[in-house]
């Protein structure tokens, strides 16, 4: 179902108010329509899921900048586009940088997927629970990790990944919100 500009002025007004609820609920509406563009533009799952979270995280930030006078998802497309170009930007000096250096240690993969979670079963339920955060991408699962296991705030989080408070919170967001389905699917089968 579709929700029209008219209806998202409560939601607007709401966040621009500080409302995490109003949030979440753009975020819902939006995080398809903003995913698919930066799929499109990136052709990479991954990055297209990280700019998404960087343009929700700084739409949020922004949001009293917002004139409510043009569309909403207008709006977040165009921090979203320009996110792309910025990375796009910074890629290509990166490699230019490499070239010129010859640097061979340029590409390095580090496997950031927490281990410790296997320390701390204690019942089934934790174990079943553990199970379905494994199913998550290793950024979400670190972000979980962080908050409910090493029960770190907000900012210590932001602190921890070297990422504003606001990208941390709707990276939290989703990362529940993911883990939600997981357990919601395997409860139906």
């Amino acid at each position: 179902m579709k929700i029209t500009e008219e209806e998202l002025i409560p939601n607007l007004l709401k966040a621009k108010a500080g409302n995490q609820i109003a949030f979440s609920n753009l975020l819902d509406t939006f995080w398809n329509d903003v995913y698919g563009f930066l799929l499109v533009r990136t052709e990479n799952e991954n990055d297209a899921e990280d700019l998404t979270i960087q343009t929700f995280s700084k739409a949020f930030d922004k949001i009293n900048t917002y004139d409510m006078s043009y569309k909403f998802k207008t709006w977040l497309i165009t921090i979203a586009k320009n996110l792309h170009v910025d990375l796009f930007r910074k890629r290509k000096k990166s490699v230019l940088e490499n070239m010129n250096y010859g640097n061979d240690d340029a590409i390095k993969v580090l496997d950031d997927a927490p281990t410790i979670e296997d320390q701390l079963i204690i019942d089934q339920n934790l174990a079943n629970l553990l199970h379905d955060i494994k199913k998550l991408k290793p950024a979400y699962q670190k972000i979980i990790n962080l908050r409910y296991f090493n029960e770190l705030s907000y900012a210590d989080i932001a602190t921890e990944l070297n990422e504003p408070m606001n990208s941390v919170k709707v990276k939290l967001l989703r990362a529940k919100k993911l883990l939600a389905e997981i357990i919601k699917t395997k409860g139906k089968s």
